[in-house]
């Protein structure tokens, strides 16, 4: 407990929310075992970080495992991860396909190519899940996706709907978790850079022209300065995912 006491703001305040969301929605019991979609990013480090640390706090043993799709854009962008997993031993799947490749190539005509590419990518996930008997899926989704979730299921599908904290699938045997969904953007990057995390890039084409980044500058449109989008956001975390 001692190492939690040297925590840096950011790292504590990410690691208190998460850990009142998780314990709140009741994520995870006795011997749950949690795989963790690991894209290489800043929040789905972060995440791994801090179920890390969770693991050293709550009463009852639960196991990780990181799952980590490499969609094919380079097929050595996940070598942080490879040099990583060799001083932290956490249990780790890596595999490198070709869903984003497939999903901007001339044979995809009918969908966009992020709804493509994340459903291949979600339904892969959900079969290693069952390979490995995970009971659990953990996401790092951020309270700021929260948000932009809330705004493009209203938008779009006329839907008062954002991102739920946990979920079951098939019949309850998987239930997937975003024990993040309470944590700011700018928490996350400052406790991510304190813990020197191999965090790298996204080499997909379309990474900075989405209907996700649409709606982020819409927010930011609707409210220009930090003190109207904390409170859209907190307005929304209590809606959603209030303790």
């Amino acid at each position: 407990m001692s190492r939690l006491r040297k925590l840096h703001y950011s790292q504590k305040r990410v690691l208190g929310l998460c850990g009142k969301l998780m314990q709140s929605q009741k994520m995870l019991f006795p011997g749950a075992k949690i795989g963790i979609a690991l894209s290489g990013g800043v929040d789905s480090w972060t995440l791994v970080q801090t179920l890390i640390l969770r693991q050293k706090i709550v009463p009852f043993s639960f196991d990780l495992m990181i799952l980590h799709l490499n969609p094919g854009f380079n097929s050595r962008s996940h070598e942080p991860l490879l040099q990583w997993l060799k001083t932290n031993p956490v249990p780790a799947h890596v595999e490198i396909g070709d869903f984003g490749l497939q999903a901007h190539s001339d044979k995809n005509q009918k969908k966009s190519p992020c709804f493509l590419c994340a459903w291949q990518r979600r339904k892969r996930l959900f079969e290693l899940c069952a390979q490995y008997n995970l009971t659990h899926l953990a996401f790092g989704h951020t309270l700021d996706d929260l948000t932009t979730n809330f705004f493009m299921n209203l938008i779009q599908n006329g839907r008062v709907d954002g991102l739920s904290p946990k979920e079951p699938f098939f019949q309850g045997k998987l239930i997937v978790i975003r024990p993040l969904l309470a944590v700011d953007k700018k928490t996350i990057v400052e406790a991510a850079k304190r813990w020197s995390l191999p965090v790298w890039k996204n080499d997909c084409p379309s990474a900075n022209n989405t209907k996700r980044t649409y709606y982020q500058d819409l927010i930011a449109q609707i409210a220009p300065n930090s003190r109207l989008y904390k409170n859209i956001v907190q307005g929304i975390r209590r809606w959603q995912v209030d303790f």
